[in-house]
């Protein structure tokens, strides 16, 4: 009934997705495996891709081959550049997405590909022989057989759904959970915990009063998050906000003796930066009011999500406190808020590449992995993908480096560091942040992506090489035109800035802090009209590069000495126990986790940079 395939991919949310494509565009034959078919790519929470760090990482897996950046172009409805008043290094790009559309849209491109089969049922268990996975097992007694699997099984693994008092299996609302799988796990020796998430109620737009919030516009000239040419977003839809108050308060406070947060019933831990509303009031007493963004559910809906109010609060309460906030005065729900507990395995269990340590060939990707987002489970669903494929073709690993690519840094921080609340990418987790800018992920990524065989790559790495030429054009042409102190001097009075005494480099100007590429273009025509040959894209590229040139030489310094770390490897055969100068805390940790190289042995916690030095005397150096 069914072929071997190379990959199975179990679990079809955003990391098994972006593992199946990768693996077909890979030229990889492919199963994704699903318990319903209607909700492959369904947005289980906000209707929202990318964010601070998370809009990076939308834009790496995009330069990368991926899907996600392309699905969320075309089924945006706001987009909006969060950050634009601090340094480029923390500007993100975010949407609002039609959660319905986003959804059909990632089905219509997952069928459009050949190499991807797929099957309607649940997956109760692995077939693993002598330490290697073969395949898996269904429901209804199927073995369906496999050269390697990734599992991305999201919430649904002992998924354990809570309102109030109220307690029922489910791996989200409406839909049941997913068992068998971890307790085989936990039977081939992995270590399992238990971790929480949760949800805001869905309320109907009809019933809002809008007027009465506050008004939040998507911006006024929209980029996008695909470096190919999907469509910019049209009649943009707004979102709102709004803010509890003291007397929301005192009605939540009402339902805290039945919350299931506060009585014992949960006991896995949920997102520290994305807590429940009861946890907001309960932790932060002091503060009278919290910020609710309201966010419709898609351009053609009533659907409305109320973002900042995730409860796990009998119904009822949800109701009442709700019907306190400043524009929700007569509010209908369309359902409550809940909290979900589910099984995740601690991420040191696993190398580098996504593969478990205990089972070859298996791959973990998601939430499975301890992480919390979809932008987080999209770019490890990929490199799962990707690398699966390479395991079946008996191929080193893909690993991108902490330096290149937020996706390196969130891969190496879990099979390093480990997790025990669900992980959320910031940009304060990345050392190397003015190199991974949102608006070079291509220049920095789409090579990798090429070189490994990605299907459809030629044409983005002539866009590259454009883009770099053009770049390189721009800069070059800042660095030879000298400009007059009586042509720029009138506007730098106006904004502050100290005159020129002599004609200086179009480049020093631009590299003050007060002046921008608009601002010189603005008095500048002749600069104005040279430029008219370059995408807006290009340009801003090449204005961060000039303006911030010394801190991204500083950073590629630190980044060349960290790689000669990197460049040390150490075997699985060294015997950390034996090396008696190691702390003890660093032989438990290099002895658990098997580092590759010194330089992801300097990263573990508990390694000391004195053991570090011990580690490359051992090895020579």
């Amino acid at each position: 009934m069914f072929p071997e395939y190379d990959v199975i991919v179990v679990g079809a949310g955003h990391a098994g997705c972006e593992a199946a494509v990768a693996v077909a565009n890979m030229g990889g034959k492919v199963l994704l495996v699903t318990m319903n078919m209607n909700t492959i790519a369904q947005m289980s929470c906000n209707p929202a891709m990318g964010g601070v760090a998370k809009g990076q990482i939308v834009r790496e897996i995009d330069a990368l081959g991926g899907y996600s950046g392309i699905i969320t172009d075309h089924t945006l409805i706001q987009f909006r550049m969060l950050n634009k008043s601090k340094g480029p290094a923390m500007w993100s790009p975010r949407a609002q997405s039609d959660r319905m559309e986003f959804a059909s849209k990632w089905r219509q491109m997952l069928e459009a590909n050949e190499n991807i089969d797929f099957w309607q049922e649940m997956v109760t268990g692995l077939v693993v022989k002598n330490g290697v996975v073969k395949g898996v097992k269904t429901g209804i007694g199927l073995e369906i057989l496999s050269k390697s699997v990734v599992l991305t099984n999201g919430t649904f693994l002992n998924g354990l759904i809570h309102i109030g008092e109220k307690q029922f299996g489910g791996g989200r609302a409406g839909e049941r959970n997913s068992t068998g799988i971890t307790e085989q796990l936990v039977g081939l020796g992995f270590e399992s915990g238990r971790m929480k998430t949760g949800t805001p109620p869905r309320v109907d737009g009809r019933t809002l009063h809008w007027d009465r919030m506050e008004l939040q516009p998507g911006d006024e000239n929209p980029s996008k998050f695909s470096y190919t040419d999907t469509p910019l977003v049209q009649n943009q839809v707004p979102c709102h906000i709004t803010y509890t108050s003291p007397l929301v308060h005192e009605t939540l406070k009402d339902g805290f003796e039945k919350s299931p947060m506060f009585n014992g019933r949960i006991r896995g831990l949920g997102p520290r930066y994305c807590p429940s509303i009861e946890d907001k009031i309960n932790r932060f007493a002091d503060r009278e009011r919290h910020q609710l963004f309201v966010e419709p559910e898609g351009r053609y809906t009533n659907e409305i999500y109320v973002n900042g109010f995730s409860s796990s609060l009998p119904e009822d309460v949800q109701y009442n406190a709700l019907r306190k906030v400043v524009g929700f005065e007569d509010m209908k729900m369309f359902r409550p808020g809940y909290a979900i507990e589910y099984d995740f395995f601690p991420p040191t269990q696993l190398d580098i590449s996504l593969e478990t340590k205990l089972v070859k060939g298996l791959f973990f990707a998601g939430q499975i992995n301890g992480t919390t987002g979809y932008e987080e489970a999209g770019c490890q669903g990929l490199m799962a993908g990707i690398n699966a494929y390479k395991y079946v073709n008996d191929e080193e690993p893909l690993v991108i480096k902490r330096s290149e690519g937020y996706i390196g840094v969130l891969i190496d921080d879990l099979v390093n560091k480990g997790t025990n609340e669900p992980y959320r990418m910031f940009t304060s987790r990345a050392e190397y942040r003015i190199l991974l800018r949102q608006d070079n992920a291509d220049l920095r990524l789409t090579p990798i992506a090429k070189a490994i065989g990605m299907n459809h790559m030629d044409e983005r790495m002539e866009r590259v090489e454009l883009k770099k030429d053009n770049q390189k054009a721009i800069e070059k042409y800042f660095e030879k035109y000298s400009i007059d102190p009586d042509v720029i001097n009138a506007k730098l009075a106006e904004i502050g800035s100290s005159p020129l005494k002599q004609k200086v480099r179009l480049k020093s100007i631009l590299a003050r802090p007060n002046i921008s590429m608009p601002m010189l273009l603005d008095v500048l025509p002749e600069v104005k009209e040279h430029l008219s040959q370059y995408d807006e894209e290009t340009i801003n590229l090449a204005e961060v590069t000039l303006k911030y040139e010394g801190y991204i030489k500083r950073e590629q310094e630190m980044v060349d000495k960290m790689n000669r770390l990197e460049q040390v490897k150490l075997t699985d055969s060294v015997n950390y126990h034996d090396l008696v100068s190691l702390s003890m805390e660093a032989r438990e940790k290099l002895t658990e986790i098997r580092p590759k190289t010194i330089g992801q042995a300097s990263r573990i916690s508990g390694v000391s940079p004195s053991d570090v030095s011990v580690l490359l005397v051992h090895m020579g150096r």
